[in-house]
């Protein structure tokens, strides 16, 4: 788990996103995916309290096996780019909850397709030491080329000269993802298993579970700041 010192200012947490990006590793995977994970999380922009959670699938039948969310205060201001320090302290505690852990994890939001290779996706990933997907519904940084109408179809993001991402479409006439690798994962691999997850709708399942299942605990709005876990 993390020993990170989430309380910075923002002028150091850039600092710091700068010298994370020179330890990620976009690596082919090491064994088949047999769990596949999904993160989100739900807060305004202004609360002072979010909630933030996993959900664990089967892959590839992607059946809801374990689930896990916490609500706790938000430790980081909002502004963009930074969204890593806004929402991984409360993410760890999630994680630490969850049961079955994935081995490899997508989460809404970008992998190195950011202005310093350093989204949430990609921290997330240095935080856990697992595989990890950056799955977004709207572009950071870079350019692509509007991919086919067709599921599969794909162009590639660039940004500075360098491909960080793709520009995925998971179904017909629905607006495309973005898809960038986190750490430990390439994005050949990032696209497959996006794709493969993204079976009915535009966003990839564990993404779409996660934010369902943490946006239910939000609307219950649990008073304990304790994980919640279970099964469905």
């Amino acid at each position: 788990m993390s020993y990170m010192d989430w309380n910075v200012s923002p002028k150091e947490a850039i600092a710091i996103q700068k010298e994370l990006r020179e330890q990620v590793r976009l690596t082919p995977l090491t064994k088949p995916v047999t769990l596949v994970g999904g993160a989100d999380v739900s807060m305004n922009r202004f609360a002072k309290e979010g909630f933030a959670g996993f959900v664990t699938l089967s892959y590839p039948e992607l059946a809801l096996v374990g689930h896990a969310v916490v609500k706790d205060t938000i430790p980081f201001p909002y502004i963009p780019g930074l969204l890593s320090f806004r929402e991984i302290p409360m993410l760890l505690k999630a994680w630490k909850a969850l049961t079955p852990k994935p081995q490899v994890l997508i989460v809404d939001g970008m992998g190195i397709a950011h202005p310093r290779r350093l989204g949430i996706a990609t921290h997330l990933g240095l935080e856990l030491g697992i595989p990890t997907i950056g799955c977004g519904k709207s572009i950071l940084v870079g350019t692509y080329d509007e991919p086919l109408n067709e599921r599969g179809a794909y162009s590639h993001l660039t940004y500075q000269g360098e491909v960080i991402g793709a520009v995925l479409r998971t179904k017909m006439n629905v607006k495309p993802v973005i898809v960038s690798p986190g750490h430990l994962i390439t994005l050949e691999e990032s696209i497959e298993l996006v794709l493969a997850s993204s079976l009915r709708h535009r966003l990839p399942e564990p993404t779409r579970l996660a934010h369902n299942t943490v946006n239910e605990y939000r609307v219950r709005d649990a008073s304990s700041t304790l994980p919640m876990k279970g099964v469905e």
